[in-house]
């Protein structure tokens, strides 16, 4: 039976690296490793000489991409992303050219969100797209904690007085989370591992949904409802046609005096230039956001959020914890290979 062969955009990181080409290989599949974003080249290449393959290229230049999937007529079976590669319908059709000895079956994402690829175009070339939801819920969910934590007590602003040797006593004393309410928009697998460490700590909790949902978690009947009874909110919502754009101004304009947005869910769901018109205006309720995604990200990171200081911004890092990224990639490997051999039962698989 001939191998299916696998082209790894890019790798689990460090150490999980060897993990993750350990259990595709164990699948028995013919793996390639794109080493662009591997850190040690060499290392992974004398480790792994004779057992995988090897290319090396710049994995966000689609040109760059479409060249790599037909080279010498080859192709691959399947291909898997972490980072996020936009899969357009450009590199589809080119990933299942007939005349290609191995055509695209399988796209795999180590990771929950599936807005980098182009679904309908996967669906119409017989592509399909599987993903690892939860993967990382426990480390986002920790994440955003950690962000209500920083803003609601102005860590940034104190470290940043520190650092200059200024003793700045604060305004007026901060509230306690016992005090404050957390509104959660979205109570899928990360909202409500969040809900339960706020909850653990002492805040009051609510949500809003817009599917029914038998989560423990009191909710509101609409998303301005939230905006407006929130005084923390955080947004744990995939990035589709209808999230697009969801929180704008008229949204924003809702919120408490003196709230905290936050979002690790998906750039395009909160409009960033509207965020930053209303977080340079002191008259704004919104006192402060904490932003891990972008509308634009990796070497086309740009935003209009750059250097307003109540703004805190990390470079899409919430899931990226070891047991997260481990989970995510094994989960990955193994639901490619699922679906390489024919036994979809159970993988979880995104359509149109």
């Amino acid at each position: 039976m001939e191998r299916k062969h696998v082209l790894l955009l890019d790798a689990a990181p460090g150490e999980l690296l060897d993990l993750e080409l350990e259990r595709l290989v164990g699948h028995g599949l013919a793996v390639t490793l794109n080493l662009r974003r591997v850190t040690d080249r060499a290392s992974a290449r004398a480790t792994w000489a004779g057992l995988v393959d090897f290319t090396d290229f710049d994995l966000f230049d689609e040109p760059t991409l479409i060249t790599e999937i037909g080279r010498g007529g080859l192709g691959y079976h399947a291909v898997k992303s972490r980072a996020g590669v936009p899969l357009r319908a450009g590199f589809l059709a080119a990933a299942t050219e007939p005349a290609l000895a191995h055509r695209l079956r399988v796209i795999g994402r180590a990771g929950a969100g599936t807005d980098h690829v182009d679904l309908a175009a996967a669906a119409r070339h017989g592509v399909t797209v599987t993903h690892t939801p939860g993967s990382n819920a426990n480390a986002v969910a920790e994440f955003a904690l950690a962000q209500l934590l920083a803003l609601t007590r102005n860590l940034p602003a104190h470290n940043e007085a520190a650092h200059h040797g200024r003793w700045n006593a604060p305004a007026a004393p901060a509230l306690e989370l016992s005090e404050l309410t957390l509104g959660i928009v979205g109570l899928g697998r990360i909202g409500l591992a969040l809900a339960d460490r706020a909850r653990a700590l002492g805040m009051a909790v609510q949500g809003f949904s817009r599917r029914p949902t038998g989560a423990p978690v009191r909710r509101t009947e609409s998303l301005g409802a939230l905006l407006a009874t929130s005084d923390v909110v955080s947004v744990h919502l995939p990035l589709t046609p209808q999230t697009q754009q969801l929180i704008g101004r008229a949204e924003l304009a809702l919120m408490r005096p003196g709230s905290v947005l936050l979002n690790t869910s998906r750039g395009g769901i909160v409009d960033e230039q509207t965020l930053a018109d209303v977080l340079r205006d002191p008259a704004h309720p919104l006192a402060a956001a904490a932003v891990d995604t972008f509308a634009h990200e990796h070497a086309a990171f740009t935003s209009p959020l750059f250097g307003l200081p109540n703004a805190l911004l990390t470079p899409h890092v919430a899931g990226m914890t070891r047991s997260a990224m481990a989970e995510a990639a094994l989960r990955c490997a193994d639901h490619i290979a699922a679906l390489l051999a024919n036994r979809p039962e159970g993988v979880p698989v995104m359509t149109p």
